[in-house]
């Protein structure tokens, strides 16, 4: 395995918790999982009717209104190399007497206190999310994954950029690494009306 085969395994739910400065996960199970999702750099934001629901919209104006919007702009803005639009999207559940805590302008921002290692972070996963030749404005479109309550994951294989899935943009990054090693999660939680990334599993081995 290469070195950044080694970096990508080393990356786990806890290191996306390190991007925000938020972190956790959550138990429940998500519903609303009827929609696909697509989100870009270009300027225009859309949504479309629900028999063929999807959204598209720049990394900095996600459409947190689907698990698969947040999911979608999230790694639009981590190929983009958009740590703050990133940041944004994420968020960490409540946990018991905890409140729930979301990526702000003052935990995301240019003087967010764990800014540099949000920055660090989010070039790592850029580098092994972004496709050969690399866009210029990515496209990523994220399937629906049936499920119940507030929270879904999303297998890589559910998560495409310009036409790729992004567990073969990630294999395709990695040397002595195979299809059947990768096991990449993307996690979605709904908080309060919007939806936020709050977990990524990603294991090579």
């Amino acid at each position: 395995m290469d070195q950044r085969a080694r970096r990508i395994s080393s990356i786990t739910g806890a290191a996306l918790a390190a991007v925000v400065a938020l972190g956790g996960c959550s138990s429940d199970s998500d519903s609303g999982s009827d929609k696909k999702s697509s989100a870009s750099g270009s300027p225009a934001a859309e949504k479309k009717p629900d028999s063929d629901a999807s959204a598209s919209s720049p990394a900095s104006a996600a459409d947190q209104s689907t698990a698969e919007g947040a999911v979608a702009a999230w790694v639009a803005a981590v190929i983009k190399q958009q740590p703050k639009e990133a940041c944004l999207v994420m968020a960490e559940p409540a946990d018991g007497s905890t409140p729930a805590k979301v990526g702000s302008e003052e935990t995301c921002g240019d003087g967010a206190t764990d800014r540099k290692q949000i920055d660090a972070t989010v070039e790592q996963l850029g580098e092994s999310f972004t496709p050969e030749p690399p866009p210029a404005d990515p496209k990523v479109e994220v399937a629906e994954v049936p499920a119940t309550g507030d929270t879904v994951e999303f297998p890589a294989d559910k998560i495409s950029v310009d036409g790729q899935t992004l567990d073969k943009i990630v294999l395709s990054h990695s040397t002595g690494v195979t299809a059947d090693q990768l096991n990449i999660k993307i996690q979605s939680s709904k908080i309060e009306d919007s939806w936020y990334v709050t977990n990524l599993d990603l294991d090579i081995g």
